[in-house]
């Protein structure tokens, strides 16, 4: 197979974040090549390299045909190098036909050519042996169809390279074997793939060859025939121990929450105990499903069958509001988007959830800012005072100010989604320092996390999710890396 791209001593590094370091890395002409990792090893990086979303560091080489390019989004595209994301681009009010040409639609002296284009797209879908008609609205399709519809248009623009981002997220079996074989099309038409996925099954049933990357570095590849999942993982997990928090341990007490049964927002028959004193860690792959649990438990997201049970009782989560009342609070992975009020001050901030609590309708200024120089200090969050606005504060000081909103509020079960996301060591330490106090208050964690020693260290149980149910549960010595691992990357449930 002839070589189609090559990257050569490729590094990024963000501000304080070295991303990849010195990566290594070809693709053959139809040849599916997988990149394999845990979440957080480098690999979303490496393919906004590769798309020309960003560039890399100084004294690394991009090989293209045999020439060395430097990629921007538009040289990518010009090139054929397209890349389909977890996440899906598309346009839901516009049918499958105007998805695939909207920005590139086919004119002639100033005329739309619709039939042209409609024909093209009806090649495309038969190509791919899809049974989609071109003027089916996008809005109107499954998740694994909106897919195909993606793919369709790398495609229709002559495609050497296609990328793919976890393209069988959240898919059903039928939807992931449709997605399987129309790589294995593309690949017979000599096109290059390069394949990301953390479903190891599928790495086995598509792949040429794997590389492993772990913490921004390749530390191997493989030829996938002849290969073992137990090698792959190994490769996966292997870390330096000083990496690893040492928290303090507590003593576990009765019961606060019992969730039975849950289903709902994708979770599908959850059941755990959470105790006293403990936190319970949940891990997986991005896409598992246990953000889209805790907005369920939260009130969030609606709960369609089982049974969330606080202190004994059973409880109807119908809101967030009802939530706070039960005594839960949310500190959800984006701070930003939904967990402050960026403009708004500290004090500001601080006092809105624990308004649920109370009968006053309006803010009480100079009975907010005592309370919210009372967490400044508390939390030792470094601000001149509680009149700081939100939106100056660093990212670590801004999850402090989530932490205080939540203290304000009496909660006694905590949700952490992602708790030190985007957040210098330092204040990460600061972080899992409060958590253990919450815990030597005889409150308890629910702990979502991609950070693996993160997830090892602080947890006291952990819970591995994969596809919106319980994959396993690990305690004491058992939870590792390589438990973990194999738990969320394992053969795919049905």
């Amino acid at each position: 197979m002839d070589e189609i791209l090559r990257l050569s001593h490729i590094s990024k590094t963000f501000p304080g974040v070295r991303a990849l370091q010195d990566i290594s890395f070809d693709l053959k002409r139809g040849e599916v090549h997988c990149l394999c990792g845990e979440n957080g090893a480098g690999k979303s990086t490496l393919i906004k390299i590769l798309s020309g979303a960003i560039q890399p560091d100084e004294g690394g080489q991009i090989v293209f045909n045999g020439n060395e390019v430097s990629l921007t989004p538009r040289s990518a595209l010009s090139m054929g190098i397209h890349t389909i994301y977890q996440e899906h681009i598309v346009f839901n009010a516009l049918n499958i036909t105007e998805n695939i040409f909207a920005g590139s639609e086919i004119a002639r002296r100033g005329l739309m050519q619709r039939k042209e284009m409609r024909r093209q797209t009806e090649n495309i879908l038969k190509y791919l042996k899809s049974d989609l008609t071109p003027d089916t609205r996008v809005s109107d399709l499954t998740s694994g169809q909106q897919k195909i519809v993606e793919i369709a248009k790398a495609l229709v623009f002559k495609s050497n390279v296609i990328i793919l981002d976890e393209p069988t997220a959240s898919f059903s079996s039928s939807e992931i074997a449709t997605v399987l074989n129309i790589v294995k099309t593309v690949k017979a038409d000599g096109i290059g793939v390069i394949y990301i996925s953390h479903h190891l099954d599928e790495v086995f049933e598509i792949g040429d060859r794997a590389t492993v990357l772990r913490d921004g570095s390749v530390v191997s590849m493989y030829p996938v025939a002849g290969l073992s999942k137990t090698t792959l993982i190994k490769d996966m997990v292997g870390r330096d121990p000083s990496t690893f928090y040492k928290r303090e341990r507590v003593k576990r007490g009765e019961v606060i929450l019992e969730v039975r049964n849950v289903t709902g927002n994708g979770a599908r028959n959850v059941s755990f105990q959470l105790h006293r004193g403990e936190v319970l860690g949940f891990a997986g792959m991005v896409g598992s499903g246990r953000s889209e649990l805790m907005e369920v438990l939260f009130g969030s997201a609606p709960l369609v069958y089982g049974e969330i049970v606080i202190n004994g009782s059973a409880v109807k989560q119908s809101s967030p509001k009802s939530a706070i009342q039960n005594k839960m609070c949310f500190i959800t992975e984006s701070r930003q988007t939904s967990g402050l009020f960026l403009p708004k001050t500290i004090a500001e901030n601080i006092a809105v959830a624990n308004m649920v609590n109370t009968r006053q309708f309006v803010m009480r200024p100079a009975d907010d800012l005592l309370t919210g120089e009372k967490f400044v200090r508390l939390l030792n969050i470094k601000a001149p005072s509680a009149r700081t606005r939100v939106v100056n504060l660093s990212g670590g000081n801004q999850q402090k100010v989530v932490l205080g909103k939540w203290f304000n509020t009496g909660g006694e079960i905590y949700i952490f989604d992602e708790p030190s996301l985007g957040i210098d060591v330092g204040s990460k330490q600061e972080i899992y320092k409060v958590m253990v106090d919450l815990l030597k208050e005889r409150k308890a964690i629910l702990m979502v996390s991609s950070d693996m020693p993160e997830v090892i260290s602080m947890s006291d149980r952990v819970i591995v999710f994969k596809q919106g149910q319980i994959a396993g549960e690990l305690t004491g010595e058992e939870i590792t890396e390589e438990n973990i691992l194999t738990l969320s990357i394992g053969d795919r449930q049905e």
